[in-house]
């Protein structure tokens, strides 16, 4: 029961990463909302690196390019997909990663895919499509699918990101990796974060602030200490069913908050999301977290 309770926190928590982005964008351009998110994150994660396995110098180099996809591409991408789209369209797209997990498995670590799995492949990409199209008239549908464009890039990043950092977490853990290879995305995003607030007007607020604390504190520490326990605990197939509820949270909560409104292609869509997730991950085993 605890950790039936664990994973429901678990998709909550992380289910409301689209909708807390998009209150901190009201108030926070985006380099500088991702940017102030690790600058918090970042010391609670060191409790994942003091006194673990060293990561050996030679090692660097992968790990910080492993950062600057997940966090200069991946994270950065997410934020001007959230300010471009509504915050459900994010939601169901963002659902995508382990989708697009399965086929950069395939590629990189020879994973036969199922014809299962290809039919959801072809679903998700036909949800995306219904969710971006959804009550869209010709002006917004142009800001939507820019919107909807960065967002799929950050599904690719992320995903691209955990795959290609199945080898390093085998031999050094999944905390050690998640912390160095997020602070060295730091780091490639500060310069960037810099530049965007001298030249964007922007104000500090305390929903920025609150949405800055939220997705550093909870989504990315709390959240992956909550996952760590949960693979310890569980079977990382049933803890991976976490996946299924978190664009369901995230949706009905971005109809409470910004009264987005789901039309019947977006119910459409996010079925056929839904589906494809489940035929792409039901197979395997180790499916990877989708850490917002």
């Amino acid at each position: 029961m605890r950790s039936m309770a664990a994973m429901l926190l678990l998709a909550v928590m992380w289910g409301l990463s689209i909708p807390a982005t998009k209150l901190g964008l009201q108030s926070l351009p985006p380099l500088t909302l991702t940017a102030l998110r690790f600058a918090i994150a970042i010391p609670l994660l060191l409790p994942f690196v003091v006194g673990r396995h060293r990561l050996p110098w030679r090692e660097l180099p992968r790990v910080a390019a492993l950062g600057l996809l997940g966090v200069g591409i991946g994270q950065v991408a997410q934020a001007y997909g959230v300010a471009g789209t509504s915050a459900s369209v994010g939601t169901i797209i963002s659902a995508t990663i382990p989708v697009f997990v399965v086929v950069f498995a395939a590629i990189r670590l020879k994973q036969a895919v199922s014809g299962w799995q290809k039919v959801g492949l072809l679903a998700a990409f036909v949800g995306i499509a219904l969710v971006a199209l959804d009550g869209q008239t010709a002006a917004a549908f142009q800001s939507s699918l820019i919107g909807a464009t960065w967002m799929l890039l950050s599904a690719l990043a992320i995903a691209f990101y955990y795959v290609w950092s199945v080898e390093l977490t085998r031999k050094y853990g999944t905390g050690p990796l998640a912390a160095w290879s997020t602070f060295f995305g730091f780091i490639a995003l500060l310069p960037f974060a810099g530049w965007e607030m001298r030249h964007v007007p922007f104000q500090i607020t305390a929903m920025g602030i609150a949405a800055a604390v939220y997705l550093g504190v909870v989504v990315t520490v709390a959240g992956l200490f909550l996952w760590l326990n949960l693979l310890r605990t569980v079977p990382a197939s049933m803890a991976a069913s976490v996946q299924y509820l978190q664009p369901v949270i995230g949706v009905i909560a971005s109809a409470a908050i910004f009264g987005d409104r789901l039309g019947v292609l977006f119910a459409a869509g996010v079925v056929l999301v839904l589906c494809g997730l489940a035929l792409t991950i039901t197979s395997r085993s180790n499916a990877p977290a989708k850490s917002s």
